[in-house]
């Protein structure tokens, strides 16, 4: 029986040990004491192939261990652009590390957590870091390295420059760059290898012919030397040698590949196509050979392949070596490809492992077999909710070919939808014929989709009227399309309003799921979205929770990539003032969100983004999350997505204090057709982001808060009336702030007072906090009402409370008196004082001032002590206020 796990542990054993020390390594002891006298956060190792960046790294490795520091070692493949399989094998180097593991009822073992909470000097190389391309696992390596404690350190080593924010890291000190330059040999770092490979001295005029033709280009270097053991230093070789480019490696290894005995070569050209060496694979592809020995006797000759160590005798083919190789054996042998390719295939076939077997189907053009492979296992990876790989298997295969196939050429409609989002596979799906297919199942699966590609596509109208006709045709015979049918209804009747109708389809969705692990984690994700609208916080999480878990089995970490489930997950932690951990999961979700273009993913992703960093104090990252996120709308012609990113523009325009600007933000994005669209439809992310919701937080600010009043008590009994209490909960808080804006200061505290009872029991946090300075007054009055009958009080609410006020900070005092407008202050403030407080009116926090404007963080604390001085302020609020009325900032 095929086993669909992802990683091997005799594979992942590979991945997680640096190559065998050889005996002709030159030691680069500059570099080693150089990374081990630094103590930066990133050590990155960036050089093109063969300059020896691999074999520099594991001496960095062997001098830190011998130093007494904790490492480990993984080394990186394309697989690893799969985020679960990334996380999975992160997880494995991190336990190596020292770091403990979860325990059975506390959920999947978070990686990045575990590593910032290593107390022991430690160090994580990450090596074939090109290799990675994926969004989402770049941002957990970022996350990663911010997340690092004192004496933690990471070692990349990659051909590229890695996108990992290396312009913060250079700014702040936290990076050491060992580049081209600085790994290429010199001149007796290249004498010292020619007298570790036992060859005839060189002449000193010919090592430094050599060695300058070469530029120290390791790769370069040691395929010399391999060719000068043929010629002899007497033939002109050195002479005539020229170029330092992939060029010369080719024709080097060319040179000394046709002087290997026969079965040597044509071992080395038919074993190219495998990314790890073991005697079995191997022996499959080479049946005539001893495949053991001839592996036996290239390690020890040191020829061509690196050896892996770990659990049995593995090896993998030097990178360079390995695409000259294949560029051969296509050349060479054109009709040998295929057949050696569907040898590894069915080798992997009959070891349990059809993903590989897959891959090398498709890499060996043998489509066919993949088809056949795919037929078998297609299936059971939709229901697991492998859409990722499944798209892309499906994307490699001739589209004349999978219509032959109806049944497959269905999944691949699903895999799209899920990853290239509803706008190519309802493209896709009105090229296919499926929905006209003489296969019933076909014909019937196709009609499923309609709904959900509508849906997905803010087309909700056409979305029920199309869900409507594809009911009529269940049972389709194919369980998976049934209950996703049912699920994209149920979604579709959520928001449509009629919550009975929602909650009987998603009951009839998980009487037909099965063991799938996809639309169970749909239906728990929509169920969650029905419990926090109607105010269930603690319920919602727990269901979100158990959606991005229903693939735990799977891919070994909650973390699975999937947008549905993750950004909603992403929300309730956020919700709970969990910040840190929320945009671990963005890291995650938002990439794969933006990819799909689900509106409300899109929305909520980018919105709880740019509040994270906004609360940071990184102002430029709040508002290019959001401008990110107008593009994306205009780009997808979905203006629900646009007026979103302006109306969370607004609000931070708001807590700036700049009325004119957020109230022209809110002018650019009323639409009136869109907003009325909004009053029928309970859309998910306008739940508590809506136009007339912002409108009246600007007048409370800004205008008339008696007018907004009447507006927040028509909207408070609207959603009330329509179960909607987690808006009413906001609306009842902007209530209270519009009271006391009014002057109507007993009236304020009392309904605060109600909303945080509200709010109390299930534990709201962010729906507060994220208005800002402006509730600080009122919850202090509130707290300190209720301490007051802390013996007869609720321990709930003042749990809470406390929790509320310590995540608030101190709170500026309600009535602030400062000097009139355009008085003179008794000390005027320096130029530098007046920056600070521009960047204190925009949010910043002391580090990110301190990193803006290149100081220490105590020369932030002094600016700020003097500011207050002068402007006789008790708080950075306080001071903020007084300023502005003094016209020194506006």
């Amino acid at each position: 029986m095929l086993s669909p796990h992802p990683t091997s542990p005799r594979i992942l054993e590979t991945k997680l040990n640096p190559p065998a020390f050889a005996v002709t390594q030159v030691a680069r002891r500059a570099i080693s004491d150089e990374v081990a006298a630094s103590a930066v956060k990133l050590v990155l190792v960036r050089a093109p192939a063969g300059f020896g960046k691999t074999t520099a790294m594991a001496q960095m490795r062997a001098r830190m261990e011998a130093q007494g520091l904790a490492c480990a070692w993984l080394t990186l493949d394309r697989a690893d652009n799969d985020v679960s399989r990334f996380l999975a094998c992160l997880a494995e180097a991190v336990q190596r590390l020292g770091a403990d593991e979860a325990d059975d009822d506390s959920g999947p073992f978070d990686a990045v957590a575990a590593l910032a909470s290593i107390d022991a000097p430690f160090a994580l190389f990450l090596d074939d870091f090109e290799v990675v391309q994926e969004p989402a696992v770049l941002g957990l390596v970022r996350e990663l390295i911010e997340q690092l404690p004192r004496r933690g350190h990471v070692v990349i080593g990659s051909r590229g420059l890695p996108d990992l924010g290396l312009g913060r890291l250079r700014a702040r000190g936290q990076l050491l760059e060992i580049d081209t330059d600085r790994l290429r040999f010199t001149l007796e770092e290249t004498n010292a290898f020619f007298g570790q490979r036992a060859l005839d001295a060189l002449p000193p005029d010919m090592l430094s012919q050599l060695h300058r033709k070469t530029e120290g280009w390791v790769a370069a270097i040691w395929l010399a030397s391999m060719a000068l053991e043929r010629h002899g230093v007497e033939t002109g070789f050195v002479e005539r040698f020229s170029g330092s480019d992939r060029a010369v490696a080719d024709y080097l290894a060319e040179d000394v590949l046709a002087h290997q005995p026969p079965e040597i070569r044509d071992f080395l050209l038919r074993t190219s196509i495998l990314r790890q060496l073991d005697a079995s694979v191997c022996q499959a592809l080479n049946p005539r050979a001893d495949s053991a020995a001839l592996l036996e006797r290239l390690a020890a000759s040191n020829l061509f392949i690196t050896p892996v160590t770990g659990e049995g005798r593995a090896w993998r083919y030097h990178s360079l070596f390995g695409d000259f190789l294949r560029a051969r054996l296509a050349a060479e042998m054109p009709d040998e490809m295929a057949r050696l390719h569907l040898a590894a295939s069915a080798w992997y076939e009959s070891q349990g492992r059809p993903v590989p077997a897959i891959d090398h189907a498709i890499e060996g053009g043998d489509h066919p077999h993949a088809l056949t492979l795919l037929a078998t296992w297609a299936g059971q990876f939709l229901e697991q909710g492998r859409m990722r790989m499944l798209s892309r298997w499906f994307a490699a295969i001739p589209a004349r070919q999978l219509r032959a196939q109806p049944m497959l050429q269905l999944i691949a409609l699903w895999a799209a939808c899920f990853t290239r989002g509803p706008w190519d596979a309802m493209r896709k799906l009105e090229q296919s014929g499926c929905t006209d297919s003489t296969i019933a199942e076909v014909r019937a699966g196709a009609h499923t989709l309609y709904p959900l590609l509508l849906a997905m596509q803010d087309r909700y109208d056409e979305a029920y009227a199309a869900g409507r006709d594809a009911l009529a045709r269940l049972p389709t015979g194919i369980p998976f399309a049934d209950s996703a049918l049912l699920n994209a209804m149920a979604n579709v009747l959520a928001v449509m309003g009629d919550q009975h109708e929602s909650q009987r389809m998603l009951d009839a969705a998980r009487s037909r799921q099965g063991h799938s692990h996809f639309n169970r984690m749909y239906s728990e994700s929509l169920e969650g979205l029905l419990d926090l609208q109607g105010g269930r916080l603690r319920q919602a999480t727990a269901r979100f929770r158990m959606a991005v878990d229903s693939t735990h089995a799977v891919t070994y970490n909650h973390s699975h990539g999937n947008a549905w489930a993750g950004v909603l997950y992403a929300g309730v932690v956020y919700e709970a003032n969990q910040l840190t951990q929320a945009d671990h999961l963005l890291n995650t979700y938002l990439p794969l969100a933006r990819d799909v273009g689900l509106p409300d993913h899109m929305i909520l992703s980018h919105v709880m983004r740019s509040r994270i960093a906004f609360h940071a104090g990184d102002i430029d990252a709040a508002f290019l999350a959001l401008t990110e996120l107008e593009y994306l709308g205009h780009e997808r012609q979905l203006p629900r997505v646009v007026a979103g990113a302006k109306l969370e523009r607004s609000r931070i325009l708001l807590l700036q204090g700049n009325g004119p600007a957020a109230r022209d933000e809110l002018a650019r994005a009323d639409d009136p057709a869109l907003w009325a669209r909004e009053r029928r439809q309970r859309l998910p992310a306008h739940d508590l982001d809506y136009l007339a919701l912002a409108q009246a937080r600007w007048q409370i600010a800004f205008g008339d808060a008696r007018a907004a009043l009447s507006t927040l008590d028509e909207e408070i009994r609207s959603a009330n009336e329509s179960g909607r209490h987690r808006r009413a909960l906001k609306l009842r808080v902007l209530r209270a702030l519009a009271l006391h804006r009014a002057g109507d200061a007993t009236a304020a505290v009392d309904e605060m007072g109600a909303a945080l009872q509200a709010a109390s029991q299930e534990g709201f946090m962010r729906l507060i906090l994220d208005e800002g300075p402006a509730v600080g007054a009122l919850i202090q009055s509130h707290a300190a009402a209720t301490r007051a009958q802390a013996a007869h009080g609720d321990p709930i609410l003042a749990d809470y409370l406390q929790r509320l006020l310590q995540a608030m900070g101190p709170m500026a005092p309600r009535d602030i008196e400062a000097p009139a407008p355009g008085a003179e202050l008794a000390e005027p403030l320096t130029r530098k004082e007046i920056h600070v407080l521009q960047l204190l009116a925009e949010g910043y926090s002391n580090g990110a001032m301190a990193e803006k404007l290149f100081v220490s963080d105590s020369t932030v604390r002094t600016h700020l002590r003097n500011i207050n001085m002068k402007l006789d302020a008790k708080s950075r609020t306080q001071a903020v206020a007084i300023a502005r009325k003094v016209g020194v900032i506006r």
